[in-house]
């Protein structure tokens, strides 16, 4: 199938503008290969060092005779996730063995909870914590003693970290490894009317507690297609997973198979064999435009508006929103997943999951399919679906969408584009998720409404203040402000006004999260209001106008009125919970279109 007119141009654009830090990376990852730390070349005192913890397989290493891999692992048990990986590196030794080869873990990296976080101060750290993750997956890799990485992890800001920092190890193959959803518990729409009944007062503490925890019931990632889950997809995409390892439950012989097959796979992809595939030439602009296009195609997070273009960077590729405007145009939603859906991740795998997008993606046009993967079979192997066989593992075609109101083929998609679009105006630039907002509901003008903090927009609500038709501004929520925090706590208040028949929408430099859902919400506005951003001059009372059918966010004011109105004082930076550790972040972050990474900004990249 001939790759999608549009699909091509975005892609011949990103190459084009990223020719001169693409090649530097390239060059970076050359040397690194040839000239850099390496085991061979280490001294007899650092290699007994890297030796001394490890009995059965000091041997094999002290010999050299086969790949040691490192591990990168963010286990915690605090994390659901994440608790999954407990037993993987005890594992991961085993069947390295099997292959002829040796694995140790390399190091953790920290794996914070966006769930527990939501709405208090520690969500100030949560996109910092990507940073922290990229830093401490070189910390761990930096030893110079492993010939491949395997990366365990899943979740918001754990997958992009582990990336972004392994991605500086270009030169090594490296595999993600995942742990899969936990099984289904109390269905999300069902979840999500307890959490509006207890926003107006309707439901108690205890019958909200009640309903969390029946969603939220066993270890591995959450049910619904938010940020960790989107993540998962977009490893399928880019062919840095075992194809189809993305939506297996954890427990299962199937889920055991695929990690012993992805630690067998990293010891065939090495430097000294003949399928040499280090991570930096399978991430290149071909898979960053597959990112975007799966990100798209199944109405995922808008997290990943900052992710791809951070991880994109960190291998010299640039991207920026117009691209993906213009990919959103041309992609059509073939997916209908819990928040754009009531189905979760767990009924999507059984429709026909990553393999089924993934095959129709291809044979459409939308997906590169000539790109490097860590699978010998390529990208076309993503569109087939693992089984158990038996006691052996086997890919088979997933056949045809096993619930139509679940996946769908791009020929009948549930719309014909991928439903994120940019905002432009005398506000700023702005990202909109459309793909779970009624129609009718695109366009918004009303009065504004002023806040600096998501707490103040949630009193208002049980005072009364917001019943109205009302534009909810909340700024000072960027990541030179406060670290660019979720506001996943609004959703359910302005969820129950839009109910009540409200026009409702929020505007803000802040996030919205992977469960944005049927509130419009122009989010990520740049500047942000620290950085003189025009949405620091919004008052109360000013109209706004945001516009998805014409890509529009402005304020409604007079325009000489509004090049002569004064910027919003910024608030005094927060302390406690460690945010003044984080400082030095704040200080360096960068815009929202380019990742607003901190590390990244401050390496040049």
């Amino acid at each position: 199938m001939m790759l999608n007119a549009a699909v091509a141009a975005v892609t011949d654009r990103i190459v084009e503008r990223s020719r001169s830090t693409r090649r530097a990376y390239l060059d970076l990852i050359d040397r690194e290969r040839e000239n850099g730390i390496r085991r061979p070349n280490l001294g007899c005192a650092n290699l007994a060092h890297a030796y001394a913890g490890t009995d059965e397989d000091r041997e094999a290493m002290k010999a050299d005779r086969g790949m040691n891999i490192g591990i990168v692992t963010s286990y915690n048990d605090m994390l659901s996730a994440h608790a999954v990986y407990y037993r993987y590196p005890e594992q991961m030794k085993v069947w390295a063995r099997e292959a002829g080869a040796t694995a140790q873990v390399a190091g953790g990296v920290p794996a914070m909870c966006d769930g527990v976080t939501q709405g208090y101060p520690g969500m100030e750290l949560s996109l910092f914590s990507r940073d922290t993750i990229a830093l401490s997956t070189a910390v761990a890799l930096s030893h110079g003693t492993f010939e491949g990485a395997a990366l365990l992890g899943i979740c918001d800001k754990i997958v992009p970290g582990l990336l972004m920092g392994a991605l500086r190890f270009g030169h090594l193959p490296t595999i993600l490894i995942p742990g899969g959803p936990m099984p289904t518990g109390l269905p999300n729409k069902a979840k999500a009317a307890v959490r509006e009944r207890y926003a107006v007062g309707d439901a108690s503490r205890e019958e909200l507690l009640d309903a969390e925890i029946q969603a939220y019931h066993g270890k591995g990632t959450c049910t619904f297609f938010g940020t960790a889950n989107t993540n998962q997809m977009m490893m399928e995409v880019m062919g840095l997973h075992m194809p189809g390892s993305a939506f297996v439950n954890p427990g299962t012989k199937l889920r055991q198979e695929l990690t012993r097959a992805a630690v067998h796979r990293l010891t065939e992809i090495g430097a000294r064999g003949d399928d040499y595939r280090p991570l930096g030439w399978c991430v290149d602009e071909k898979a960053i435009v597959n990112a975007a296009v799966g990100l798209l195609a199944t109405g995922g997070s808008t997290n990943h508006l900052l992710h791809v273009p951070a991880i994109a960077r960190a291998a010299g590729v640039i991207i920026d929103w117009e691209d993906f405007d213009r990919l959103s145009a041309a992609v059509p939603l073939i997916a209908r997943v819990y928040p754009n859906g009531s189905a979760d991740v767990n009924a999507f795998e059984a429709a026909g999951g990553m393999p089924y997008v993934i095959r129709e993606l291809i044979g459409s046009g939308h997906l590169h399919a000539d790109l490097m993967t860590v699978s010998p079979g390529g990208m076309a192997s993503f569109g087939e679906k693992p089984m158990m066989d038996g006691e052996t593992l086997a890919w088979a075609d997933p056949g045809v969408s096993g619930d139509e109101t679940i996946l769908r083929s791009p020929a009948a998609p549930f719309s014909a584009d991928g439903g994120m679009r940019i905002l432009q105006g005398n506000i700023g630039r702005a990202c909109i998720k459309v793909s779970a907002v009624d129609k009718e509901r695109w366009v918004v003008e009303a009065p504004a409404r002023v806040f600096n903090d998501q707490l103040d927009v949630l009193e208002a609500f049980k005072a009364g203040e917001l019943e109205q038709d009302v534009v909810v501004v909340v700024r000072f929520q960027g990541p030179r402000a406060n670290g660019m925090p979720e506001l996943h706590k609004l959703t359910p208040p302005l969820g129950v006004l839009q109910n009540r028949g409200f026009k409702v929408a929020l505007v803000t430099d802040g996030r919205m999260s992977g469960a944005s859902g049927k509130v419009p919400c122009a989010i990520h506005c740049s500047p942000e209001a620290l950085l003189d951003g025009a949405i620091g001059k919004i008052r109360d009372g000013d109209r706004i106008r945001v516009d998805a059918v014409a890509g529009t966010v402005d304020a409604l004011v007079d325009a000489a009125e509004w090049a002569a109105r004064p910027l919003a004082v910024a608030p005094p930076a927060a302390t406690g919970m460690g945010r003044e550790l984080f400082g030095m972040f704040r200080s360096l972050a960068d815009e929202a279109e380019k990742g607003a990474s901190a590390v990244l900004a401050g390496a040049g990249l």
